[in-house]
Formats: C-alpha cells, structure tokens, sequence
C-alpha cells in the first residue's frame, strides 16, 4: 500500500524545480527534497515487516507531507505589476526607472487549495467506504490515475514547454550576417516527455482492464488474440521509433507523433493485460504499481523535479522487485507472464466441460470442531475466499479458543494468494492476528508433515497438488503448500462447483483426509467457534 502512498500524488509535485526563469534550485528545497526522500525509504523499511508496517505508512506521509508543502511554496502564484517614471536630477538629466512589485495571485492559490480539497474529499469517503475486500480493484484503480496524471503533464509540459522552464534555445542560424535564434524544447527533454507519456499511458489503460477484472466486471480469464505478441512487439516497437521521431523532430513536426505515441501506448497497455489471467493479477498489480513509479521518474527528469525523480525511483525498483519476488514463488518468468495466457479457458481443467464428478468427504462445523479440540498443531491457509467472506474477524476469534485450549495455530501465506501482493497479510493485521503467527510459504512448508490439521479457508490454487505433478497444468511450477502431508484436512469452500482462479480441479477435495466444509466460510467458522465453546 505504501507504493500509493508515494505514487499517487506525484501530479501535485509535477511543477519545475527551475521555471523559465532560469533560477537555479535553492540549496534548502533541495535538503527538503532530499529529507523527504530519507523518509520514503525507510517508509519502504518499515513495510518489510508486519510488524513495523504502520510506522512505515506514517514515514510516508511525512515523507509525501515534506514534498508536497516545499513543491507549493517554492512555487507560491505570484502576479507583478510594474511602474515607470522618470527623476529629474540635480545637473537636469533625467533619469528612467521602473518598479515592479510582485503580490500573491489569490485566485491561483484558490485554485490549488480547491484542487487539494477535492482530493482530499475523495481520497477520505473513498478510505472510509471501502471494503477490504474490494481493496485490490482499488490499487488498480489509483495506479490508473497515476497513469492518466503523468500522461497529463506530459501534454501540459509539451503544450506550455514555457511554463515549465522547457522552451529553451535548441539552433542558431546566421544568415547575412543576421543571428536567428530558434527556440523549442530539447531533444534530452522530449526523449523523457515521450517516455513518461507512453509509460503512463500503458500504465492507465492497463491498470483499468485490471481493475475490470478484479472487481468482476470483465471475465477473469484471459482473452487471448490471434498473434497477440507479433502485434504486442509490432506497437512496442513502434512506440520506440516515434519516440526517437519526436525527439528528432522540428518544432512543427512533433504534434502528430506525440498524438500517435499517446494514442499507441494507450493501445498497448490494453493489449499487453487482457491476456493475462486471474490468477497472476498479484503480478500484475505489482508489475503495474511499478511502470506508475518509472512514468513519475521519467516526468521528473523532464521537469527537474528531484521530489519526483525520486519517489519514482524508489516506487518503480520496489514495484519491480516485488514483482520478480512473486513470478519467482509461482516458478515463472517475468516475461511468462507478460505473454498472458495462465488460467485460460481453452487448456487444463478451464475448459469449460463438465468436471468428472468424484466422491468427497463432506463434514459439518460440529465435526470440525471435535476434531481441532483433540488437534495440537493446526496451520490454516487463507485465501480470496476468506476476503469475500470478511471471515478474518471470526478465525482470529477461533484461533483465540484452540490458543485457550492448548492448540498451537499458525497462519500459512503464500506470496500470490488473493488479488494484490499483501492481501492476506493485510486482511489478518487488521483482525489484530499476531505478526508472530504469520508465516512465509518457505518458512512453514516442512511444518505440515508435523500438523494435526491443516484449516483451508478460501484458498485453493496455492495448495493444489497439481502444481507438482501434472505438467500439463497451468500451474505447473508453482510452489504450493504440502497440506496433503497433514493428518487431516479441513476445506471450506462454498460449493463444491467451483474451481481457482486458475480454472483447474483440486486434488485435495477427494483425499482420504480431507473433510469439506461447505458452506460460506464466515457462517461456517463462526458455526465452528460455538460448537467449541
């Protein structure tokens, strides 16, 4: 959630650190820039751990507070109005002065609190409506104006290069003895406009399919087009070469290219997500948080901007490690999932025919508690389905009697389980479940052998069997949780109807030890903790 903290109020700081004027920067904005900077990275710090999660949230407000305030008074509106006269001195020569006095432009500064006002509005319901559950579409969602704001000032810088300090002597060309000196903006400047503009414009249009997808308004499966990557590389080829067009271009040359660069980055973005499945959209996420960080760095350079050139930095090196992190927990390569496809509906078990119907154990909420009274080990594995459920409250609740009961209770998470990077861990955090109880994938894995119970909630691609051993399974590769080694599996699930979100049958369901548990996992748990009592 930090990498929005940073990213998303990037527009407010996108106004150059040396206007036209020529100024250069001032030693002190440059300190405040940089102590902001300090506060960024040790807000990242502070996310690398539950446990110190929140004070790395408020390190970057500080660090964000720091930026936006030295961005607005460096670059207070301010209107001159000038007076000219003439003093008549002692010996009778004249002599012309002007004065020129600059005041504060209200209606400007009006302008800017308006701005941060509405924002501030929307930002607060937003904060407050919001559902946890819905917490992933969200990310997408901000990442997409990130996106469209970097797009935005790209336009604007290119529009009014004066206004942002860009106009500047670019040839000389004497003729008859007579000096012409043409002004525009530089190559260097327009290579990092073109760059922050196509960046953005990938990052909004795909941040919306993605948000499409993740609140369900567009199917989950991938949507695979006739030789999408001859296309894919063809636009993203031609995005280079107008780029290098634009940079090369005359002052009267640029308006249709940087049109065709906007409107082919907006076009490959859509291109480039709609392949992409459900179940990799943690990636995508974090793959997309990370080019919102680039297209800030690249709009930085472009305006001189420090503030931006390093909140850019640190958000894009952030989002594109976490993004090699989790293509590495599911044993897929980066460009994988790039090329799209994973859980789509033409290969394993996504294909759309009926499933062969096996049989299954299935138990109730009394039989699961008798059965986790007598246990001394349990490790539960949550997953989406405990967030559409908002379940978390009730297992923390559950967790709290075993604990009284002498039961010892670990949550297992793995790296891609729900719908962003984080999900579960956030969701537990704010049941108030100890960080101490909260274990990695690799960290817990060897653990299940010793388990009475493993406790499935709501998870269910993260602990298919079919990951080791059916290659012909999308999810072939990807580490998954050995809840077969347990002595006994307990597995809530609405129905059994349902697949992942990879679209692929479970194994665990019809295991000698499995019991399902089918019912809505808040009901069931809660079902479970009064049978306990």
């Amino acid at each position: 959630m930090l990498r929005l903290l940073l990213a998303a109020p990037f527009a407010v700081l996108a106004v150059p650190a040396h206007a036209a004027t020529g100024e250069t920067v001032s030693p002190w904005v440059a300190l405040a820039y940089l102590v902001a900077g300090v506060f960024f990275i040790l807000a990242l710090r502070g996310l690398s751990s539950p446990a110190t999660s929140r004070t790395g949230n408020r390190f970057g407000m500080v660090g964000m507070l720091i930026a936006v305030v030295t961005t607005l008074m460096t670059h207070w509106p301010m209107q001159s109005s000038g007076n000219c006269d003439n003093l008549k001195l002692s010996d009778g020569a004249t002599f012309g002065f002007c004065t020129e006095i600059f005041v504060i432009d209200w209606a400007s500064f009006g302008e800017i609190l308006a701005a941060i006002a509405i924002g501030a509005l929307i930002g607060i319901t937003i904060a407050r409506r919001i559902a946890m559950t819905a917490m992933p579409e969200l990310v997408a969602g901000f990442h997409s104006l990130v996106g469209l704001a970097a797009v935005l000032v790209g336009w604007a810088a290119y529009l009014n290069p004066d206004a942002f300090g860009l106009f500047v002597e670019i040839d000389r060309i004497v003729d008859l003895d007579v000096e012409n000196i043409m002004m525009g903006i530089s190559s260097v400047s327009k290579v990092e406009m073109g760059l922050g503009i196509a960046i953005g414009a990938i990052t909004f249009s795909g941040s919306v399919i993605a948000f499409l997808k993740l609140s369900g308004k567009m199917s989950g499966s991938p949507i695979l087009l006739p030789a999408r990557h001859v296309i894919n590389l063809g636009t993203l080829a031609a995005i280079i070469v107008l780029t290098a067009l634009f940079a090369m271009a005359g002052p009267d040359e640029t308006l249709p290219l940087i049109i065709a660069l906007t409107v082919l980055a907006f076009v490959i973005g859509f291109l480039l997500i709609i392949p992409i499945g459900g179940a990799d959209m943690p990636v995508v996420v974090s793959m997309l948080n990370s080019y919102s960080g680039w297209a800030a760095a690249a709009m930085g350079f472009t305006l001189g901007n420090t503030a931006m050139i390093i909140t850019g930095a640190l958000v894009g090196s952030s989002g594109a490690i976490l993004s090699y992190i989790m293509c590495r927990a599911m044993n897929r390569s980066f460009i994988s999932v790039i090329a799209g496809g994973f859980g789509a509906d033409d290969g394993g078990g996504a294909s759309g025919e009926p499933r062969e119907q096996r049989p299954y154990k299935q138990g109730s909420a009394a039989d699961a508690a008798f059965m986790l009274e007598q246990a001394e080990k349990v490790i539960i594995i949550p997953g989406y389905g405990m967030a559409v459920a908002q379940a978390q409250h009730a297992l923390r609740e559950m967790t709290d009697v075993l604990e009284e009961k002498g039961v010892e209770v670990k949550f297992a998470i793995h790296p891609v389980a729900g719908r962003m990077p984080g999900h579960m861990n956030v969701l537990l955090a704010e049941a108030s479940v100890d960080y101490d109880k909260v274990f990695e994938l690799e960290d817990i894995n060897s653990e299940f052998s010793q388990a009475d119970v493993a406790f499935i909630i709501g998870a269910n691609d993260v602990v298919n069997p079919a990951a080791k051993t059916d290659k012909s399974s999308p999810i072939y590769g990807m580490p998954v949780f050995d809840v077969d080694k347990a002595k006994q599996v307990f597995f809530i699930k609405r129905s059994m109807g349902g697949v992942g979100y990879a679209g692929v049958d479970n194994d665990v369901f019809y295991m000698d030890q499995t019991m399902m548990l089918l019912s809505d996992a808040k009901k069931m748990v809660e079902e479970i903790v009064k049978a306990l009592d």
